[in-house]
């Protein structure tokens, strides 16, 4: 082995120790366990499956003070106490690897109980541990048998503690869930009664991989009635709700015993008004109900979720009236921050579809869809919305919680998985995607201000860029397999007008990215010697991208948008030549008739760049197209939420591939940062992250007379009104409690601006 082999293979195992130090240090178990793993004493059907039910009865006295539970379990459960749900969340535990990282919640469930007898129930169901998620239809991806895991602490005025904890005095037995899968959907039998029981068996997985939850519970949010009943041309009886959103139906029925109900789901009409489920591929999406016949009877989910705006219903006894049914929308409980609104309604609709595209798709993990047989963590998704999201709602918990888990599924070359958590055998190493790794955790401190993430990721961001430098040659990272600008635009006439960007041009765009970010988290952490070595490396690598793909003039070789607008949002290009670049770019939309081109890559920072030189009535121009391929294009086709493509239903009514057309995937949702940013000009100063230190510095356009929008941060609600009336702008800016403001004033035709220093309080500008 040569001596460069050898350095490398050393430098991924102390990156691989290191990691599986740092995680062992926030893994730490407040939680003294004594509960034992137990599983169902049934034997189990091997095809359907059902959910596995366990009861503990137990007695407590009257002098009962207080009562804590803690809960985990190989699957997902819910529990009961005397009848009553614990808790408010769902799809509990959540969603890590299991294997490596578990969480478990902690309920305070003191007036829960009562004196004497009480009954504790937990149903666990096969969930993300063994059921059949993700495209590749795979079971039993952590394992093969459910188990749960729980522990009732019971502290009494006198000081006594008892525990009633998980082991061989459960039992275990049968009940109405009868299957339930992410995917496939979920069957309840309600002529089943919980019964048969049966004594637990008991296992030793151990508690070394249990964590405390560390983000929000999914929860109950929003609820919609319907708002037209339909029946299609091929007459199947569907309800519209109006909004395309993730989460389920519940149903109200009133029937004889054995009557079957079933509801599948579907987030778009296909051109003739029938019920459109292509664009799903695998999954079933289907909930299917067996009336017990006794009155009026209530059915929602448990262990799965749909995205849909139209449900289709067969067998429902009687007529089908709103009443009897609601839908639910679930979501992590994250608390909303930023408002935004403007003078054009279509905007004011896109900002609505961007919301609600990370609603459907924050559910514990960030996902890129939420509909078809996927629903799976992508990075390079979560990557190019983070800004966006971050002001849309406080998603500091969110995604540290889930960077703990990337950094735990990295390769130990360094190369990030593809997707987290990793359920695709570790493939990984694709720029754009991989540079989750250093893009978000930058920006987590630079809007919430807090180094700990950085010091938590930072072994990983290190990492990442090592595994770039390793399999690059001159410094030109030019090998790989990468998803490049993933659905960039294709010319529906095949005329050779396709804006494909070089992958590798990419790719050295983002390895100069993730460097410069590591070059910066270097220095804030006082890690002297590795600031200087990679601040080297970093002017190699621009320089190496100017060497390969670059002209003395600023013309790059891909002669896209999308090469154009990373080369100079990244700082490829000496700045004597970042003119002439800029202007290509300006040509290049000129040539498709003021269109973008970009794809998920490039279209986060195209308006950015083209405000930043200079252009930013040409930014609003794409903004406001409303023809393919545009941000409006879906909004003026009547979408809810953000499509994946920009063409996902074309003009004439027809799909795009149902292999890949999803309706709720909130990518080229990235345009929210620059709404935020730049339409109402609510930024954040970088050397004094978390808003600390405010930028104000709103820039008009595109024909709108007023933008209201607020922000709230760790420090308060930042607000921003402007208005044009009477070829007059003015505004009214509000600054949180220990803040400064800088406030720039432009005129009315936003070019010339004027400067105020502002303490906190509320101010007018004219």
């Amino acid at each position: 082995m040569n001596m460069n082999n050898l350095v490398n293979r050393l430098l991924k195992l102390f990156f691989f120790l290191g990691t599986m130090i740092s995680l062992h240090s926030y893994a730490q178990n407040p939680v003294k366990w004594q509960a034992q793993w137990i599983k169902t004493g049934l034997k189990e059907d091997s095809l359907t499956k059902p959910a596995q039910y366990f009861r503990k009865e137990f007695k407590a006295d009257s002098k009962l003070k207080s009562a804590r539970l803690y809960v985990t379990c190989h699957g997902l459960y819910e529990g009961h106490l005397n009848g009553n749900r614990i808790g408010k969340a769902y799809l509990t535990p959540g969603w890590t690897d299991y294997n490596k990282r578990l969480q478990y919640q902690e309920y305070d469930v003191t007036s829960l109980l009562k004196s004497g007898n009480n009954t504790l129930d937990i149903v666990v169901g096969d969930g993300w541990y063994r059921g059949n998620f993700g495209f590749s239809g795979k079971r039993d991806f952590y394992g093969t048998e459910l188990a749960l895991l729980c522990q009732l602490e019971l502290t009494y005025s006198n000081g006594r503690r008892e525990l009633i904890s998980s082991d061989a005095s459960w039992k275990s037995g049968d009940g109405r869930i009868r299957s339930a899968e992410i995917n496939s959907g979920e069957t309840i039998d309600a002529r089943v009664t919980t019964g048969n029981w049966t004594t637990v068996k008991t296992a030793n997985y151990g508690y070394d991989n249990l964590i405390p939850t560390e983000s929000e519970p999914i929860t109950k949010h929003e609820t919609f009635k319907p708002v037209k009943i339909i029946t299609t041309p091929k007459g199947e009886k569907v309800i519209d709700f109006g909004q395309n959103l993730v989460g389920w139906v519940t149903m109200k029925a009133k029937g004889a015993a054995g009557t079957t109900v079933t509801i599948r789901h579907a987030e778009v009409l296909d051109k003739d008004g029938n019920f459109y489920t292509e664009n799903l591929r695998g999954a079933k999406a289907t909930a299917t109900y067996i009336l017990k016949g006794e009155g009026e009877e209530s059915f929602e989910p448990n262990f799965t979720y749909f995205g849909f705006r139209y449900i289709a219903i067969d067998g429902f006894p009687g007529e089908l009236t709103p009443e009897n049914f609601t839908a639910v929308a679930l979501y992590s409980d994250m608390k909303p921050t930023g408002y935004f609104e403007c003078s054009n309604p279509m905007l004011n609709q896109l900002q609505h579809n961007i919301q609600w595209g990370q609603k459907g798709n924050f559910l514990d993990v960030p996902t890129d869809c939420p509909q078809r047989d996927e629903r799976l963590g992508w990075t390079g998704d979560a990557q190019v919305f983070f800004k966006t999201a971050a002001f849309n709602f406080n998603v500091q918990k969110f995604f540290s919680k889930w960077m703990k888990d990337l950094a735990l599924e990295q390769r130990a070359d360094g190369a990030v998985t593809h997707v987290v958590p990793d359920v695709l055998n570790g493939a990984g190493g694709s720029a754009g995607w991989a540079d989750a790794a250093t893009i978000i955790p930058w920006n987590m401190y630079l809007v919430f201000g807090d180094k700990s993430v950085l010091q938590q990721q930072y072994p990983s961001m290190k990492a990442w860029v090592d595994y770039m430098t390793h399999n690059s040659k001159d410094d030109l990272w030019n090998s790989g397999d990468h998803f490049g600008d993933w659905l960039s635009y294709r010319s529906p006439d095949d005329d050779g007008s396709d804006a494909i960007t070089s992958k590798y041009e990419i790719a050295q765009c983002f390895y100069a990215q993730s460097t410069q970010i590591l070059v910066n988290t270097a220095k804030l952490l006082g890690k002297a010697a590795d600031a200087s070595q990679y601040e080297q490396l970093l002017q190699r690598i621009k320089t190496a991208y100017n060497n390969e793909y670059v002209t003395k003039s600023g013309r790059l070789m891909s002669n896209t948008q999308t090469a154009y607008v990373l080369a100079l949002q990244f700082d490829m290009l000496p700045e004597a030549i970042r003119p002439n670049a800029v202007k290509y770019l300006v040509d290049n939309i000129s040539a498709y008739r003021n269109h973008l081109t970009t794809g998920f890559l490039g279209t986060p920072y195209l308006c950015h760049v083209l405000t930043r030189f200079g252009y930013n009535d040409l930014a609003y121009t794409l903004l406001l197209q409303d023809t393919y391929p545009s941000w409006l294009y879906p909004v003026k086709m009547g979408a809810t939420t953000i499509w994946e493509r920009w063409d996902g239903i074309r003009p004439d009514g027809s799909f795009q591939t149902s292999r890949m057309n999803s309706f709720n995937h909130y990518a080229y949702g990235a345009i929210g940062d620059w709404m935020y940013r730049t339409i109402a000009g609510i930024d954040n100063d970088p050397e004094n992250p978390g808003y600390k230190k405010i930028i104000i510095k709103p820039h008009p356009g595109g024909n709108l007379t007023y933008c209201k929008a607020s922000l709230d941060t760790q420090y308060g609600t930042i607000k921003v009104h402007w208005e044009i009336r009477n070829d007059k702008f003015s505004m009214d800016v509000t600054v949180p409690e220990n803040t400064t403001a800088t406030v720039y004033v432009p005129d009315v035709n936003g070019k010339n601006y004027s400067m105020r220093q502002v303490k906190s309080g509320n101010h007018h500008f004219d």
